[in-house]
């Protein structure tokens, strides 16, 4: 590696093969034998080729839709997983947010869980000891510090989880999709947290689909497409052709089937929000998403929620339907679909936006993907000028502009010190 590069990545492609685990009983392995022609050899390729250098202090984000590899890349460069091909060498102490939580135990309290994991991501006692005000602090649990934890709830326990990781100082961080839980504060604070090891000079690699924060704190985007990488340059640039070429632009967008998944999206769709309206979104009517999808598992907590960004990832929108707006979406009877609908009133804009569903609960989505780009025209009334302004919203404004009685400007003011 050359001096002042902190990850390269040089042809890697790693295989998986369908059907087979890693571990076999000696019932499971004579069984093979057995039945050679059962057993299926299908083999996927999550990442094909692979090459790129980061350089030390960069922050690094990645983007794609679901399968392009994005979590098998960060499993490789966590040494979490070896390439099938190819090499990947990082230099420096290599911290991985990847799976929030891992290592905590529910019988033990948020004190003794914060040294447990703290020690499984490579600190010492000592250091644990020294940084636990900041965590406590950072996740806002210092009341429930000597509490088991199976007794928090799901937005407490990810905080800590959270908190823990993102204190391990490590030299390059890697981050995936653990910005997309808790809530919107908590979220702003990882956000700044990543800023700031952006400001140390740590390496930061972020897999996101909230192209929003793509864009603040990554000055570089790779984006993959079916394990491959499509294009590789500035955070805006790589963002723009992303929503341009890979996410469904139209109307209606439908999804194929994944019989395997406990939630399946079916279609999404995008509409004039009044009956007698054609087809054309315009900024001064109001619009509506759709989103249909099957529920296979019974998961409770669940909720839908319809995220709206601009080309660019700026979140204009973010409204979530659940059981903390008085919703269930807990079947009598499996699989059950369902659809979700929502108008958006006329306060965006013109330009161009992005659909994205969501599917989860407070630990986490289950489903999350660009499902739609669309663009919503200039109003009647809307001049070329007003359409070029540099804003995310639009509101129906009302001016009122009148003559009033005129007032003598020769005589000074009647408070004035002249």
């Amino acid at each position: 590696m050359a001096a002042g590069t902190a990850i390269q990545v040089q042809g890697v492609s790693k295989r998986y093969r369908l059907g087979q685990g890693p571990y076999l009983t000696l019932r499971e392995s004579l069984s093979r034998l057995v039945h050679k022609g059962s057993v299926s050899k299908e083999e996927v390729w999550a990442l094909r080729d692979l090459s790129f250098d980061v350089d030390e202090g960069e922050v690094l984000g990645v983007i794609g839709l679901n399968g392009a590899g994005k979590s098998t890349l960060l499993k490789i460069l966590s040494r979490i997983t070896e390439p099938t091909a190819g090499r990947s060498r990082t230099r420096g102490r290599v911290g991985a947010l990847l799976e929030v939580g891992t290592g905590f135990h529910p019988e033990l309290t948020g004190r003794e869980n914060i040294f447990l994991n703290g020690v499984i991501l490579g600190l010492r006692r000592s250091e644990v000891t020294r940084r636990l005000d900041e965590i406590v602090a950072f996740a806002g649990v210092e009341q429930f510090l000597d509490t088991p934890i199976k007794r928090y709830s799901s937005g407490m326990y990810l905080r800590l989880a959270f908190a823990v990781a993102a204190h391990v100082d490590p030299d390059i961080v890697i981050v995936d999709e653990v910005l997309a839980v808790g809530d919107v504060q908590f979220r702003q604070r990882c956000l700044g947290r990543m800023s700031e090891f952006a400001r140390e000079g740590r390496t930061v690699v972020l897999v996101s689909h909230d192209l929003g924060s793509i864009n603040q704190i990554c000055e570089r985007a790779l984006w993959l497409e079916g394990g491959r990488l499509r294009l590789d340059g500035p955070s805006a640039a790589v963002v723009d052709a992303y929503v341009r070429d890979a996410v469904p632009r139209g109307a209606v967008s439908t999804f194929d089937p994944e019989p395997n998944k406990p939630i399946q999206l079916l279609s999404a769709a995008v509409s004039a929000a009044d009956s007698d309206a054609n087809d054309v979104l315009r900024r001064d009517r109001p619009f509506a998403v759709e989103l249909r999808f099957v529920v296979r598992e019974r998961i409770p907590g669940l909720s839908v929620a319809f995220i709206l960004e601009t080309s660019q990832g700026v979140r204009v929108l973010d409204e979530d339907w659940g059981p903390d707006m008085g919703g269930e979406l807990l079947p009598a009877a499996l699989p059950q679909a369902y659809s979700a609908r929502l108008v958006v009133p006329p306060v965006l804009a013109p330009g161009d936006y992005v659909l994205v569903g969501w599917v989860g609960t407070q630990a986490g989505a289950i489903v999350q993907r660009e499902v739609l780009a669309f663009s919503l025209l200039p109003g009647p009334v809307d001049t070329s000028e007003a359409v070029q302004r540099n804003r995310v919203v639009q509101p129906g404004v009302r001016w009122e502009v009148e003559e009033i009685e005129a007032l003598d400007v020769t005589e000074p003011a009647a408070d004035s010190h002249a």
